[in-house]
């Protein structure tokens, strides 16, 4: 271990450079994640640095005073098997304090995340391609209101862990290559949805809805925005409406992770869960 070495916080632009990794890990991150990353917990950013060099990364996002996220884990190349990677493995999940923490892993990794002490929830594989059709639904998604997200904000209350409001103002406004959509039904809401640009496509995430024709139509809302580029979805294998929707757009599975859980899992109800927000982010 290089005596330069040290665990800190990211500083400006560090974030990007994380999902610049991620980007070259083949993690496929949005354009402008950082934005909405950033303002779901400034303080859950981490960079392991030799002097004034980063050489990894890790993030632990704290969602209220019971739940974390954990993700953006990278060492750079050049740089492994060093020690690194465990030093900033330490400091992030020491970060979390006594929260439940959540995270993806991909089945190469998932040994070591056990020896850690997560467990396996339920697996999610990531559906992908270029639609071939759209889905049929009796609902109609409109635009999300950039200054109208406290109806949505309860309602997503009431399927991730815990309000996230600060990260949802930032991920549904609209800016070029992202947009969000919702459906109501009798003035309720039913649904809504994320599309954003991404280094290859475009991912929807959130896609959550109470039913499947809240779902079509979500999707309805959100294909046509990636102009005939690929899109990706990941969807909890639990949720097999929500896979068959997938596979009637023509999307088809691309990879698979697993979530898991290092305490009490939380309650999530996944059946309203028809594509995941992010895998780095939860």
């Amino acid at each position: 271990m290089n005596s330069e070495f040290a665990v800190r916080s990211m500083r400006p632009g560090e974030l990007e450079l994380a999902l610049e990794w991620a980007r070259q890990e083949g993690w496929n991150p949005g354009l402008d994640d950082a934005i909405a990353f950033h303002e779901a917990d400034p303080s859950g950013f981490f960079v392991g640095a030799i002097g004034e060099v980063p050489v990894g990364s890790i993030s632990v996002v704290k969602y209220g005073d019971n739940f974390a996220f954990l993700g953006l884990y990278i060492v750079h190349p050049d740089f492994r098997g060093r020690g690194f990677g465990k030093a900033i493995w330490n400091a992030g999940i020491a970060s979390a304090g006594d929260r439940t923490i959540g995270l993806d892993g991909v089945a190469a990794q998932q040994a070591v995340y056990r020896k850690a002490g997560f467990e396996v929830a339920y697996n999610t594989i990531r559906y992908g391609g270029v639609p071939t059709s759209m889905p049929d639904s009796s609902l109609v998604a409109q635009p999300v209101p950039d200054a109208r997200l406290e109806g949505l904000l309860r309602y997503d209350s009431g399927i991730f862990p815990q309000p996230r409001a600060a990260f949802l103002a930032a991920w549904c406004t609209a800016r070029k290559g992202r947009s969000s959509v919702v459906v109501r039904k009798s003035g309720k809401i039913r649904g809504y949805g994320t599309i954003r640009r991404c280094y290859e496509g475009y991912k929807i995430g959130p896609l959550f809805a109470n039913d499947t024709d809240s779902a079509a139509a979500l999707l309805t809302g959100l294909i046509p925005q990636a102009h005939g580029a690929s899109i990706y979805i990941d969807i909890p294998t639990v949720n097999a409406e929500a896979i068959t929707l997938a596979e009637s757009v023509g999307l088809e599975p691309v990879m698979e992770t697993a979530r898991m859980y290092r305490g009490p899992a939380p309650e999530i109800p996944l059946k309203n869960v028809y594509g995941v927000t992010t895998l780095e982010l939860g």
